[in-house]
């Protein structure tokens, strides 16, 4: 379908070429061959008058109007997308719908059992793809190659709604034969004792109490690290090592594995875990339904330790890193010439321009 002269499907070849900056990984992701995305592209550069894409050494590179044309693009297709899914109602009995879920292996341990549960019951053919954290999880929720997302308060886009699910405290989890701790943990204990850290995605980033810590001033000796949560515990078995980690995680391996709770050294901040959706979302009946399993499983936590709510203290906020990750940047995320390489943008403009004065003495 052609508007304004713009073939429209050329819209979604657009949007994975923006992301991908590249012809060979956009075709293989939409499931076309090489030459087809090249002249998908072709026809782009020739409706707006624009390279969108040039080749900078041995990387393709956004021109201006390519980054300009990220967001608009991104949010059209977007909204074709909800308007597609758009149903009068949702009937949970007869649906086969499928949602997709990112969260972390913490999160999934804890909430999942009792909402898969509740899907089983009331929704048995509904579907539920789960998907592991990566670095960029709100960029991932912008695209819409989600339908939720459940991360820590701070690291949440306040460019889409979100709701509270429930909160979490950190606790010290050692061996319970551990011959280094008693009841009780010191900090001099602490900081002495070998550590078993978390890291996250490719890029290695720090869980939320290791910068809590280092930022306090205190450096521990980490001397394992994994790549989940779920794992910390199990590996405390037969070692005199220590792990910081969330109290509700720590009471559920506490019941199954041999392992001591003890209240950390110093005091730290309450982890606030949010139920976030894309805007354009937000009127869905399935989404709605969902949203509401995932909330009565939530309750269900408390249901299940009355009482053990972590509550913040009088004027306590939930700290915030100077360097906010990936997944807190506002979106979209902010594209900058100026803070690039000045030589390398130069060249961007330079081509650009070259190849609009050909263009112009060829008509």
């Amino acid at each position: 379908m052609d508007f304004k002269g713009l073939d429209l499907n050329l819209l979604v070849v657009l949007d994975v070429l923006l992301e991908e900056k590249n012809i060979t990984r956009t075709g293989q992701r939409i499931h076309l061959s090489q030459s087809a995305t090249s002249g998908a592209l072709a026809r782009l550069r020739e409706f707006f008058q624009d390279e969108i894409l040039v080749q900078v050494g041995h990387r393709m590179v956004l021109t201006p109007l390519g980054d300009d044309l990220v967001r608009p693009v991104r949010e059209l297709l977007m909204q074709a997308r909800a308007v597609i899914d758009k149903t009068p109602a949702f009937n949970p009995l007869t649906s086969t719908r499928r949602f997709t879920l990112m969260l972390s292996d913490y999160v999934a341990a804890i909430l999942l059992p009792s909402a898969i549960q509740r899907m089983q019951r009331d929704a048995p053919s509904v579907g539920l793809e789960l998907i592991t954290l990566t670095d960029s999880p709100t960029e991932m929720l912008e695209r819409g190659d989600m339908d939720f997302l459940i991360i820590p308060e701070i690291y949440l886009s306040p460019a889409h709604p979100s709701e509270e699910l429930f909160k979490d405290r950190y606790a010290c989890v050692v061996w319970a034969e551990n011959p280094l701790v008693g009841d009780t943990i010191s900090m001099e204990q602490y900081l002495s004792l070998g550590h078993v850290g978390l890291r996250f995605g490719k890029q290695r980033s720090q869980s939320l109490d290791d910068w809590f810590l280092s930022q306090s001033g205190h450096m521990r000796r980490v001397e394992i690290i994994t790549m989940d949560f779920n794992l910390m515990p199990q590996l405390l078995i037969g070692t005199s090592r220590v792990a910081t980690m969330h109290r509700r995680l720590a009471d559920h391996y506490a019941r199954q594995l041999p392992l001591r709770i003890l209240e950390p050294p110093i005091e730290m901040p309450v982890l606030i875990e949010k139920l976030s959706w894309h805007s354009y979302r937000d009127q869905d009946p399935g989404h709605q339904w969902f949203r509401g399993i995932l909330r009565e499983a939530a309750a269900e936590i408390y249901a299940a330790h009355p009482g053990k709510e972590p509550r913040l203290s009088a004027g306590e906020k939930t700290p915030e890193p100077p360097i906010a990750p990936e997944a807190q940047r506002n979106f979209p995320p902010t594209r900058d010439y100026g803070s690039r390489d000045e030589a390398l943008q130069s060249r961007v403009d330079s081509k650009q321009k070259t190849t609009r004065k050909r263009r112009i003495q060829s008509r």
